[in-house]
């Protein structure tokens, strides 16, 4: 088998699997002279487009793939495929390449992917001369003919059915092909759709991840801040407390001050009672003696009339004047010493009374509830 220096294009592909109608040969002659160069002619159907790595092999029949070609040719590309001219093409085998055997061959165009696309009916390499054309010498031969004529025509026949087979396959392939191909761009605008939506939901994602970042170091920053808050709170209700532990013991004071005062204020009630019975009875000693010194300046005047008394009486009389004078003067100075005392043990009761309130105040704001980093309240003192 003869080769070039850069070998064709082939694949493993069987023959089943080859599509023999997109490319027909012509003028393909039942035998070819040896020692001669031959043109191969052949032409491409409306829906096939050659390519650069087309070529056209020279195969012995009964091959099962296109990695067993005797001899090829590189295809030449048309200019203008839309031209008529464009489809019917021809390459020329050189006769040094070509078989020396009286074999059966046949043409085979492959495209670049190594898949037969046409064949052509098969020939062979032998000599012309005017006993193989003209005369039959005996029986034997003419029989020997006949029955190699049915043979080609056997198989002739076989690689047409083959053929119309091929072509049907290759109308249901194509069909499928579209239909694939229609599948393919459903999936490719799926696909695409599906990969939009999946960049948009990591766009999304990512928006969220970096908000919940920001969130969490938002929310560590106020941690940090509510724990430093927390520790102050605990430091300033330990000292809340301990000022609540003064208050209860100052608390328990006022109520035993208060207590005191209690008792000293119901003395100072009796004692202030006691005095104003004995200002009464001072009162009315004194209305008492103003009414005996009227009695007695009646008299006196009675006894200044009479010039021819007795000197004794009037004496007398005088002294007593005088005595009740004096007692009246005491009276006054009782009366005006009581007044006092009851002054001072008025005011000492109203002192009594705002204390009692204060403490009132004080029990009401402690039992009041306080709030955390709350001050103590002020205590109000009432004056009387």
């Amino acid at each position: 088998m003869e080769k070039s220096v850069e070998d064709p294009p082939t694949s493993a592909i069987l023959l089943d699997h080859c599509h023999f109608s997109q490319v027909v040969f012509n003028s393909v002659e039942k035998f070819y002279v040896p020692g001669g160069d031959i043109t191969c002619y052949y032409t491409f159907t409306q829906h096939f487009v050659p390519r650069r790595k087309d070529w056209i092999g020279i195969f012995r029949v009964g091959w099962k793939t296109t990695r067993e070609y005797y001899t090829f040719m590189w295809v030449t590309l048309p200019a203008d495929l839309n031209k008529e001219s464009a489809k019917q093409q021809e390459v020329q085998f050189k006769a040094y390449y070509l078989p020396k055997d009286d074999e059966y061959y046949q043409f085979c165009y492959v495209d670049q992917d190594g898949v037969v696309r046409g064949a052509s009916i098969p020939f062979q390499f032998r000599p012309e001369n005017e006993e193989d054309i003209l005369v039959v010498t005996t029986q034997g031969q003419v029989e020997e003919i006949e029955q190699h004529n049915k043979e080609l025509y056997r198989e002739n026949q076989e690689l047409k059915d083959s053929c119309v087979s091929l072509q049907t396959q290759n109308a249901d392939m194509q069909a499928e092909l579209q239909r694939k191909q229609e599948e393919l761009e459903t999936l490719q605008s799926i696909n695409k759709k599906l990969e939009q939506e999946a960049k948009e939901q990591k766009d999304r994602w990512e928006t969220e991840l970096l908000q919940l970042k920001e969130h969490n170091e938002k929310m560590s920053s106020e941690n940090e801040k509510m724990g430093i808050r927390v520790d102050q709170l605990q430091v300033q209700l330990s000292t809340q407390e301990k000022e609540m532990e003064k208050l209860v013991q100052g608390d328990q004071d006022k109520t035993e001050l208060l207590e005191q005062m209690k008792k000293e204020n119901g003395q100072l009630f009796l004692s202030l009672t006691e005095q104003r019975e004995q200002q009464k009875r001072l009162k009315h000693t004194v209305e008492e003696m103003k009414e005996k010194e009227s009695q007695a300046a009646k008299k006196q005047e009675e006894l200044t009339e009479p010039r021819n008394k007795k000197t004794t009486v009037e004496e007398q009389l005088v002294q007593e004047v005088e005595r009740l004078k004096a007692k009246v003067e005491a009276g006054k100075a009782c009366f005006l010493e009581k007044y006092k005392e009851c002054q001072r043990l008025h005011k000492q009761i109203r002192q009594l009374r705002a204390a009692a309130l204060e403490v009132k105040q004080d029990r009401k704001s402690q039992q009041a509830p306080v709030g955390l980093g709350s001050k103590e309240p002020a205590v109000s003192a009432a004056t009387g």
